[in-house]
């Protein structure tokens, strides 16, 4: 599938840009920025506040996941 070959390859070129010093903390910062408004990623709180939903209701959303042990919101459709 394309898409998975596409992703090993971004992953790849980002780990050796970021092992040959040619990317930094605040490059990769930038990437989580540019990929978390793709994804319109927000934390379950923030979501449910935005979107007039108690937090409850959000838990139950079909988009929540877990990164850095804080659970987000994915809705980018």
């Amino acid at each position: 599938m394309q898409t998975t070959e596409n992703t090993t390859k971004l992953l790849n070129f980002v780990s050796t840009k970021f092992q040959n010093n040619e990317l930094d903390n605040n490059s990769l910062l930038q990437l989580l920025e540019l990929c978390g408004n793709f994804l319109n990623l927000q934390t379950i709180p923030n979501y449910a506040k935005e979107n007039n939903i108690s937090y409850n209701g959000v838990k139950n959303y079909r988009g929540v996941v877990e990164l850095f042990n804080v659970k987000f919101v994915i809705d980018n459709d």
